[in-house]
């Protein structure tokens, strides 16, 4: 099963996508892709950090700014479990090889990472990344909750830059989406799955 959660700014989406994880397994692995560039961020993610403690639900927590395609790709495979030191099952011997419960919150957090540490020509090293996690995503061996933001729905962008992020945002939410068996979005707190409704051609 792979899901996308997608939405706006404070839409209710990463605490639908939590409460998705947390209804199909006992334990899940939580990839954050934000970086604490100032104090409200950090303010933020120490926040996260608090509501997922006190829901009495056994998160694994990773950092993971830009590398996230090779994470995915790790924690997919028996080793990279034992190489991360996550433990997610009671007992190892019994489920050796299973793939544990994966939520990355959120894609666009992580483009923006790649965006802008490019040193040369980001929308490249944008588009080469993008590939590479869709192919990451694609492979993965179990069950994944993907978040991601509804970048295209205000103004254009001023500047350049503005419109490449919004452009491959869009790209990358429409890629995603392909693969995933359910797409969610959440609009005032309330999730509605789209793949139900599409109109097929």
């Amino acid at each position: 099963m792979k899901a996308l959660v997608t939405g706006g700014a404070r839409s209710g989406k990463s605490s639908f996508a939590e409460r998705l994880c947390m209804s199909r397994a006992p334990r899940a692995c939580y990839i954050a892709t934000a970086q604490a560039y100032d104090t409200e961020m950090q303010e933020r993610i120490a926040l996260h950090r608090l509501q997922r403690e006190s829901a009495e639900y056994d998160w694994q927590t990773l950092e993971e700014a830009q590398a996230l395609p090779e994470l995915l790709l790790r924690l997919g495979g028996e080793a990279g479990l034992a190489a991360q030191g996550i433990s997610l099952y009671a007992s190892q011997a019994s489920q050796p090889s299973a793939a544990p419960m994966v939520l990355v919150d959120c894609l666009t957090l992580w483009l923006s990472n790649v965006l802008l540490s490019a040193a040369e020509d980001g929308e490249a090293a944008s588009r080469a990344a993008i590939d590479e996690l869709v192919a990451a995503a694609e492979q993965y061996p179990g069950p994944l909750v993907i978040v991601t933001n509804e970048v295209g729905d205000g103004i254009v962008p001023e500047y350049p830059l503005g419109r490449l992020y919004r452009d491959l945002s869009g790209m990358l939410n429409q890629r995603i989406a392909r693969l995933c068996d359910e797409v969610f979005l959440v609009t005032a707190g309330i999730p509605v799955e789209l793949k139900q409704l599409e109109y097929k051609l």
